[in-house]
């Protein structure tokens, strides 16, 4: 009986002309996996993918395809980001008003870490919802973490795609110094407009250490002061906190935070803004927060490495900006093997493996002379194979001379 020699991976001319990818997944299969990866655990996503097309694949792969597919995208849209900074092609026209907001949230790294993730919303202002309150949509985000100079650069791609270089824009932001930076470098004559709930807490601090933290005076005062704010503006409610600084004078917290509201005085005047048809809130970005990073990089258990965050939070902006399949057409293409890179990859481990066949010595030396017995028995004697040591390495014994 004649034995087949054992199968081995061979490469298929057709893989190329089938623009299949690396790995034993077709390319539908491969996307579905790293679009599921992108939305949810792997370990679901992998269970999601043969609960709907019955191929198993383990988590680490899940985990592996989806890494692999972000770390090309980040490299995609960081090399836009360079040809824009480098050539600044003229802007597309967008829409005529656009609304800007940028925020960070936190996310758990390994080993305890914890590290900020800077993202921007974008969206043009509607209406006006209850109580006059301006609404935003066709929301689209950009997400990395990264420090707040980089953060800016990186994201001129989503700027630019929008229109915001065109278009009147109105930046509501916290008073984070990096976020009046961020508007300073793309869009310096945006209309600014501190956030109204970072103002808002500013002057229930202050009344909270004049009345007492929680107590009913504290919370009739600000909410007086910040209907004023809201609806006047915001000189009667500065003359007011001057007053209260006068009147306690030993209070940092009054002091402090009439400084950090005075210096940012024109960011104030929300009526005007309101007329305008602008927000007056960051809630567009919190939200963004919550979906873009949050809801993938912050479930129970969740620790990162910090090389993996990026890639991750790439392929969720293209999910959550609905650009999907434009977006994995070009990391498709980018993980597309060059025409015959598969078959030189074959040929090169082919010849590597006989390199290493023909020069690796015998596991095992074998004897020069037949084994021999002891006279007058049956007895093996002492350079019979069977007085060696037992390695399982001997089975594999490259002789064919080779025993049992």
């Amino acid at each position: 009986m004649v034995s087949a020699p054992p199968a081995v991976r061979v490469f298929f001319p057709l893989d190329e002309q089938l623009a299949l990818l690396p790995g034993q997944l077709t390319p539908r299969l491969h996307e579905w996996l790293v679009r599921l990866g992108t939305w949810m655990p792997f370990a679901q996503a992998a269970e999601l993918l043969a609960e709907f097309t019955l191929v198993r694949v383990s988590e680490a792969t899940a985990r592996r395809q989806t890494e692999a597919a972000g770390v090309v995208a980040v490299r995609q849209e960081t090399a836009v980001a360079e040809r824009i900074f480098q050539d600044y092609p003229l802007p597309p026209a967008g829409p005529p008003r656009l609304v800007v907001s940028a925020d960070g949230a936190m996310v758990p790294l390994q080993h305890g870490a914890w590290a900020e993730v800077r993202t921007l919303a974008i969206g043009e202002p509607e209406g006006c919802g209850p109580a006059g309150a301006v609404h935003t949509r066709a929301l689209s985000y950009f997400s990395r973490l990264t420090d707040a100079e980089t953060f800016g650069h990186l994201a001129l791609p989503e700027i630019y795609r929008r229109g915001v270089l065109t278009a009147e824009v109105a930046a509501v932001m916290d008073g984070a110094a990096w976020l009046q930076g961020f508007t300073d470098f793309h869009c310096d004559r945006a209309v600014r407009i501190l956030d109204f709930a970072h103002a808002a807490q500013r002057i229930a601090e202050i009344g909270q250490a004049v009345w007492g933290e929680g107590s009913g005076l504290a919370q009739e005062w600000t909410a007086a002061q910040l209907h004023v704010l809201k609806h006047t503006g915001p000189i009667p409610v500065l003359a007011v906190l001057r007053t209260l600084q006068v009147q306690q004078p030993g209070l940092e917290v009054v002091a402090a935070n009439l400084a950090y509201l005075e210096k940012r005085e024109a960011q104030l005047d929300y009526p005007r803004f309101q007329a305008a048809g602008w927000p007056i809130g960051s809630g567009m970005v919190e939200s963004a927060n919550k979906l873009v990073v949050e809801a993938r990089l912050k479930g129970a258990g969740m620790h990162w490495a910090r090389a993996h965050v990026n890639p991750l939070l790439a392929l969720r902006t293209l999910v959550c900006n609905a650009r999907w399949t434009a977006g994995w057409s070009a990391v498709r293409a980018a993980l597309r093997p060059l025409p015959g890179h598969r078959r030189r990859r074959r040929l090169q481990r082919m010849a590597a493996a006989e390199h290493q066949e023909q020069h690796a010595p015998p596991l095992v030396q074998l004897p020069t002379s037949p084994p021999k017995t002891l006279p007058g028995t049956s007895r093996p004697a002492a350079n019979h194979p069977w007085k060696r040591p037992f390695s399982p390495r001997a089975l594999h014994c490259p002789s064919s001379d080779a025993k049992l």
